[in-house]
């Protein structure tokens, strides 16, 4: 595996959802130069490092995850010319942007599938995965009688998205092929070509869409991490700055096959969601949560990269309910005391960092269903189009329920969770032991009880966080001697730690 690209050593991540950010041209819909114009408020909040989320031609059926040409931008987002910029001028202020990439699938209105879709054999017939018959379904969901080639084509889970080809692991019907055959290949070779395509033009990196499935009935990811090792290998010669995240979910795999970073998902083991979006989770006024149902996947996994790879805890994404669900403000700055103090790359959602909530019941738009209340426009100010729009229609309906949170008005609150979140990240940003690589040392925790602390450890320098969610005092059967760098609720005195606290602690060495 390549050596990581040494920024990542302290990268904090900016979700970027392109049609919610910013509209610059009143339809509604946010677009490229509406992420140029707000690259400094990014910078603003210490993050350094941006994902952008899909912005290739699409028909949306999925948002964007429903690929109609690869090389092409959305012409709702803007030009290819204008992507240039964005990157030009992340660049210039010292950022690094990772791209979405979309390996598995492309949209029936792909040029590749409507060639696939030929009776007659051409060199994309076998792009994608295609039982002999249309009598005979795939293994996987499908789509069959769309055209006259006799078969059905897999897709993977929504019918507008049909399954790029890499091979069956396991092999059951005279139709699957092996990873390595030549159609199986070639899938490869055309997605490495996408990559050159966005690399040239100045991504930095990709965070890859469903990682783990592209070879199929692949137990164990055994031809999985084999195909990583063969893409990572590319990368390695052509393009040895390439970052690139795995939306994978077990760390020790996806480092493996060479990815930098893996994120602790809200799908697969239940780590992450014990955290935020369990019935009972830790980060919780209840009380009733379990750090160890946290942290025993955690270490296992932490240990698992063997310092070669970043485990990256989101505050949420485009997939999940947002982070302010059920919670308030001070719940929401002892969360972001946990994220912005753990190691790993951090990465942040948009409009997470002001508390903005998940729209309950709110009609799918674009493929969201209830992922819809996630996406909402960003809240830039109060006002009919909310600083998003000059328009009065977005796509997705604001929150226009009392208090809804917006940037100009916590930035104009010293108090505010914008300025929590500002303050935390210069500290992060401040000190080694909370960057990326920092240790990470369990100091108490302990099953169905709070708090939860820890230490990270750099260069001789001890930093302790405690944290309690819970609305109960707890005891701290440790020593929090030091100097307080960061608290929340109150500090830890006399052994007692506050109800609903969080504090940042500066150990003598």
């Amino acid at each position: 595996m390549s050596r990581l690209p040494k920024w990542l050593s302290d990268a904090v991540f900016y979700e970027i959802y392109p049609q919610s950010f910013q509209d610059t041209n009143g339809d509604g819909i946010g677009d490229i130069p509406g992420m140029i114009a707000r690259l400094d408020y990014i910078g603003s909040l210490g993050c350094n490092a941006i994902w952008v989320n899909p912005w290739y031609d699409s028909p949306f059926g999925d948002a964007g995850y429903d690929v109609r040409d690869y090389k092409k931008i959305a012409p709702r987002y803007g030009t290819n010319e204008d992507a240039k910029r964005f990157f030009d001028e992340a660049h210039r202020r010292g950022m690094h942007v990772l791209i979405d990439l979309v390996p598995g699938h492309t949209s029936v209105e792909h040029p590749w599938f409507c060639a696939s879709m030929q009776p007659e054999r051409n060199e994309y017939s076998d792009r994608y995965i295609w039982s002999d018959s249309i009598w005979e379904s795939t293994d996987l969901a499908c789509i069959r009688g769309i055209s006259q080639r006799d078969g059905c084509a897999a897709v993977n889970f929504f019918s507008n998205q049909p399954a790029l080809n890499y091979g069956y692991a396991k092999r059951t019907r005279p139709w699957m092929m092996p990873p390595d055959s030549p159609a199986a290949l070639a899938t490869r070779e055309a997605i490495k070509d996408v990559m050159r395509f966005w690399l040239d033009m100045g991504a930095d990196g990709f965070r890859v869409d469903m990682a783990a499935s592209l070879v199929k009935a692949d137990d164990g990811w055994t031809e999985t991490i084999r195909l990583w090792q063969d893409f990572r290998a590319f990368l390695d010669r052509e393009y040895p700055h390439c970052a690139m995240v795995s939306e994978w979910g077990v760390p020790a795999k996806a480092i493996e096959g060479g990815f930098h970073m893996d994120f602790m998902l809200h799908f697969g083991p239940p780590a992450y969601t014990s955290l935020f979006r369990s019935e009972h989770p830790f980060f919780s006024r209840e009380g009733k949560g379990d750090i160890t149902a946290f942290l025993d996947t955690y270490l296992s996994d932490l240990a698992s990269t063997e310092g070669k790879g970043l485990i990256c805890i989101p505050s949420s994404n485009h997939d999940m309910p947002r982070l302010a669900r059920g919670r308030d403000v001070r719940d929401l700055k002892i969360c972001f005391a946990f994220l912005l103090t753990m190691s790993g790359a951090p990465f942040l959602y948009y409009g997470d960092e002001i508390g903005m909530r998940y729209l309950e019941d709110v009609t799918s738009v674009e493929g969201g269903y209830d992922r819809t209340g996630s996406r909402s426009p960003m809240q830039w100010k109060t006002g009919a189009g909310m600083g998003f729009t000059t328009g009065n229609t977005p796509y997705i309906p604001f929150d226009r329920s009392v208090g809804a949170p917006t940037v100009e008005e916590q930035e104009q609150d010293g108090d505010s969770l914008l300025n929590t979140v500002k303050a935390l990240l210069r500290l992060r940003h401040a000190h080694k032991a909370l960057r990326s690589f920092g240790e990470f040392v369990p100091v108490y925790a302990e099953r169905n009880a709070y708090p939860f602390a820890y230490e990270r450890r750099a260069e001789g320098e001890r930093i302790l966080v405690v944290l309690n969610p819970a609305d109960r005092e707890a005891e701290a059967p440790f020593g929090c001697e030091g100097e307080v760098l960061f608290c929340v609720g109150g500090s830890v005195r006399n052994g007692k730690v506050p109800a609903r606290s969080a504090c940042v602690i500066r150990r003598p060495i």
